[in-house]
């Protein structure tokens, strides 16, 4: 039986005088991604989303809905195959300044939503296009 991993994480958004910013991370590997991690025994999934949040990029958010939940099969060297879900959010800026968690990732920004879309088309994981592109028409933006 393989065995199963749940991370989880989000798109983090904030609004200011009617404009829009999309929240993206440069992961250790020089990707356009979210923030994002696994769940700790104990933790409620939305939990572990915003704990990984606040700690990958400093601040803190509200969860608003669930966008989405990506699944797939890795191996893992010690446990072989490996079920894994990410579960994504739409996660509203509440406080915070960003600072990045370098040990875990290398910089976190603020986006307009055209400049969040193509960064993750030209840099991103193409499992998770449709994640900003979801979050994107969930907060009103026409793509």
């Amino acid at each position: 039986m393989p065995e199963t991993e749940i991370s989880a994480g989000g798109i983090v958004y904030w609004r200011e005088a009617g404009e829009l910013r999309i929240q993206l991370i440069r992961d250790r590997y020089g990707r356009i991604s979210y923030a994002k991690g696994k769940r700790e025994p104990g933790e409620t999934v939305e939990q572990t989303a915003l704990r990984e949040i606040k700690e990958e990029t400093g601040v803190n958010g509200r969860i608003k809905e669930l966008i989405d939940i990506i699944a797939y099969t890795y191996r893992h060297p010690a446990y072989g195959a490996v079920n894994k879900e990410v579960h994504y959010y739409l996660v509203e800026y509440q406080s915070g300044e960003l600072k990045p968690q370098l040990e875990e990732i290398r910089s976190v920004d603020w986006y307009s939503p055209a400049e969040a879309l193509e960064k993750q088309m030209k840099f991103g994981y193409d499992n998770n296009d449709f994640i900003l592109e979801k979050a994107l028409v969930m907060l009103g933006v026409q793509l």
